[in-house]
């Protein structure tokens, strides 16, 4: 579950260059099967499905990057699947309190500020091109590893304990937040000054 790709136009490859988004597409069909089997229960089949999402997200990557099969559709899909994939994993997780309700609303808040931040900038500014830090990027890795421990500990019955765990994505969730908003407050402020410079 990557970040957004770089908007690059694509490099030939006739209608295979849209695979990516088909794969991207793919990922996002996989939501709704995945929240309902973790809130059935069906721990397993939550896990299966959880790893054909995470291979189809490294084949999409691959596509993308090796034949610059790229395009800013697939940098809004691509990013869309992984949030509605690891929020809807969450909060399926915190509905059944396996998952504290408190790191599910910070996760939520985190990605519904960054959401709303992109909406403002593309509406004032120019169209909105993410670049994700390496904080950003440990946070995804650190909330799908979390979600995946979960589900595991679940469908085998491992009876691990989550609190470290849950204080780990909680400090990156709000560390990687409050990076997003000092870097692109300091990126539109710089770009207004000089907008009013220029008129």
């Amino acid at each position: 579950m990557g970040g957004l790709s770089p908007t690059v136009g694509p490099a030939g490859g006739g209608r295979l260059r849209y695979l990516p988004n088909l794969v991207s597409l793919f990922r996002v069909a996989l939501v709704a099967p995945l929240i309902v089997t973790i809130l059935l229960g069906r721990n397993e089949t939550a896990l299966v499905i959880a790893g054909v999402a995470g291979v189809s997200d490294a084949i999409d990557g691959y596509l993308a990057r090796r034949f610059r099969w790229q395009s800013r559709l697939g940098s809004v899909l691509d990013p869309v699947a992984d949030k509605l994939m690891l929020v809807g994993c969450l909060v399926a997780l915190g509905w059944l309190q396996e998952a504290p309700r408190w790191l599910v609303a910070l996760v939520v808040a985190r990605d519904a500020v960054i959401a709303i931040g992109a909406l403002a900038w593309h509406r004032i500014l120019h169209t909105f091109e993410a670049r994700p830090s390496w904080l950003s990027k440990a946070t995804t890795v650190a909330q799908i590893g979390f979600v995946l421990l979960v589900l595991a500990d679940r469908a085998f019955r491992w009876q691990v304990p989550m609190t470290i765990a849950a204080w780990v994505v909680a400090v990156l969730t709000a560390a990687s937040g409050l990076d997003y908003v000092v870097r692109w407050g300091l990126m539109a402020r710089r770009e207004l000054n000089s907008g009013n410079r220029s008129t």
